[in-house]
């Protein structure tokens, strides 16, 4: 029997998590910047402030 399929599937789980854990850290930083910008800024451009709260709550779930 060989181990090469589940070495596959370790390499390929543990970079999908790296891959997701930087898609969060990506999205938290965004959301951060997004946050500093005023409420017409965001407004005009299709953001709502407390949207932007609630997702950036839900990231550190």
């Amino acid at each position: 029997m060989s181990t090469l399929p589940a070495r596959r599937g370790f390499f390929r789980n543990a970079m999908n998590a790296l891959v997701e854990a930087r898609q969060r850290e990506a999205s938290r930083y965004v959301n951060g910047a997004l946050l500093c910008l005023d409420d017409e800024t965001l407004n005009a451009n299709g953001y709502d402030r407390e949207e932007l709260k609630k997702a950036a709550n839900s990231l550190y779930v």
